[in-house]
């Protein structure tokens, strides 16, 4: 088997000689921001190994005290700062010399300005230092920032080179943000199109920290990566297919996506404006369960709905559940791809952890008709059969990525007219009437399932999205976590082949070799109702706590 060298498997999207000449000179600039002090030496990058994690300890670029502030997680750094431990300039200045430092191992990032970053900083330190209080809850926090959300001064995308731009102005997320003392220092990348569940992009390719022959997940696989490798403690994704929570599950982090209009979306970047077949949602990537509920607790309690009129005004609710017994539906598979051993060993580990604990109350959960409602969210996704994306790729050039054109593809995509489209809206609707009398006969208060049918995946073979775009399709908020277990090839193997479910069974299956996925995290997804985000958020801590003790 041919072996890729570690500069060929970090590779950018290609395209004629054209396209090249353009993407050469974004590529140099963003080369050109990173300070030669944070450059990691020829025989580091020649030849990492596939384990790049230990890198930033080990590589001699950060001091003792920069280690330790990058080991903190969100909460503890807005801690630190408001209690006069630890300045902002400092907390951006260490998180963004990691930054630097991971993106040179896995491509994480399409712009890095530290330097402003350390500005606004240096604001925020002398109000402190003046007024001996915080300017808001994030006060002084550095926040890496998706590519597709706009940051004024700073370099943003649309999935394609062709819509590359500078921003002149926040999107409402990073307006919000900033107002609430949030820092800015990078931006992260993402895929072609935006719609892959890996992120390979004029940029580069995004790599797994855990093992760099896998995908770091997408579209917001930049953010992942960033944050696996401990460049950021917190940054901000976007999901409309299992973006947050694909790229979160596949680098061991934490992972929240937003039931739809609850978070501003208002500004970002997106290549079929008036597209509402189906609705992204803003939520947050970060290394603990509590920093999801600070990232929605300061971003809900700032009132988005004030400033965006597509946000609907429902305020954040976790429920005390030491109140009542958690009840927990247990979804081993969804019906149609089986998840490879991995997932399955974590899930049965779960599953007798949460039935030996008093706290809560376990029952198998049966999906229903799972295959259906991915076809439609298939097919609501490019709705103009895909003309747009061909069009965009055709005006600068670049090559039709191998995961783009199986998304854009029949039989899931084709041309629409406006009665079509209508039908199509139609059975959308008409399915999420009978998932919701579905969901209600089965009795349960959340689901706990994969958040993808294995580990991360092999680089350019990410082509099952069904764990998590059937939630989109829903609109029922849910979460991606560790499990604490990694893929082990001595244990996590076939006795024997099981037989396919469908057509996307069979391809999963031969995907699977599992020493390729040696020391890939292993996650866990937990999913409710439209709307009960606080209740997605209590479960988890519950869950999480049980599987922990």
């Amino acid at each position: 088997m041919t072996t890729v060298s570690f500069k060929e498997k970090i590779k950018g999207v290609d395209g004629d000689a054209s396209y090249k000449a353009k993407a050469r000179v974004f590529q140099q600039q963003l080369e050109a921001k990173i300070p030669a002090s944070l450059r990691l030496s020829l025989a580091i990058l020649e030849d990492p190994p596939l384990d790049v994690t230990h890198i930033p300890q080990t590589c001699g670029l950060l001091t003792t005290q920069e280690l330790a502030i990058t080991e903190l997680d969100a909460t503890a750094v807005c801690q630190r700062i408001a209690s006069g431990e630890l300045t902002a300039v400092d907390a951006v200045t260490a998180f963004g010399k990691r930054a630097a430092i991971a993106h040179q191992l896995t491509a994480c990032l399409i712009d890095f300005f530290l330097d402003e970053g350390i500005k606004q900083a240096q604001q925020l330190d002398e109000y402190f230092r003046k007024e001996g209080k915080v300017i808001g809850p994030l006060h002084g926090l550095p926040i890496s920032i998706k590519g597709m959300l706009p940051v004024k001064g700073t370099v943003g995308s649309a999935g394609f080179l062709m819509n590359i731009e500078t921003a002149t102005e926040d999107c409402d997320m990073t307006r919000i943000l900033r107002s609430l003392g949030a820092v800015f220092y990078v931006k992260t990348n993402q895929p072609q199109t935006l719609m892959h569940l890996e992120s390979q992009s004029t940029y580069g390719r995004v790599l797994n920290p855990y093992n760099t022959d896998l995908t770091a997940g997408g579209s917001s696989g930049g953010e992942s990566a960033l944050i696996a490798m401990k460049g950021s403690c917190i940054g901000v994704g976007t999901d409309g297919g299992g973006s947050i929570r694909a790229p979160s599950a596949h680098c061991g982090i934490y992972g929240f996506r937003p039931s739809c209009r609850t978070t501003p979306l208002h500004g970002v970047l997106w290549y079929q404006p008036g597209q509402d077949g189906f609705f992204s949602s803003v939520g947050p990537m970060c290394r603990s369960a509590r920093d999801m509920r600070l990232f929605l607790e300061a971003v809900l309690g700032a009132n988005p709905a004030l400033l965006d009129p597509d946000v609907l005004p429902v305020p954040l609710k976790v429920p005390d559940l030491t109140k009542k017994k958690l009840r927990v539906g247990i979804m081993m598979h969804d019906g149609v791809v089986m998840p490879h051993p991995p997932t399955i060993r974590a899930l049965k580990w779960a599953k007798a952890k949460l039935e030996a604990s008093s706290e809560v109350e376990v029952v198998d959960y049966t999906p229903y008709d799972h295959d259906r409602g991915y076809s439609i969210v298939r097919e609501l996704y490019f709705e103009d059969g895909g003309a747009t994306v061909r069009r965009l790729l055709k005006e600068s050039g670049e090559e039709m990525h191998l995961l783009t054109e199986w998304v854009i593809s029949p039989p899931h995509v084709r041309d629409h007219d406006a009665a079509e489209v209508w039908k199509l809206r139609d059975q959308r609707d008409n399915y999420r009437r009978e998932y919701s009398d579905y969901w209600w006969s089965q009795n349960v208060d959340v689901v706990l399932c994969p958040p993808f049918p294995g580990t991360a995946s092999r680089h350019d073979t990410a082509k099952y999205w069904g764990y998590t775009a059937i939630w989109n399709l829903l609109d029922y908020p849910g979460t991606a976590f560790p499990s604490g277990l990694v893929a082990d090839p001595a244990i996590d193997i076939y006795q024997e082949l099981p037989s396919p479910m469908s057509a996307a069974d069979e391809y999963n299956l031969s995907l699977y070799d599992a020493t390729k996925f040696k020391g890939a995290p292993v996650s866990l997804q937990i999913v409710s109702r439209i709307f009960n985000d606080g209740l997605v958020l209590a479960a988890q801590e519950v869950v999480e706590r049980i599987l922990k003790s």
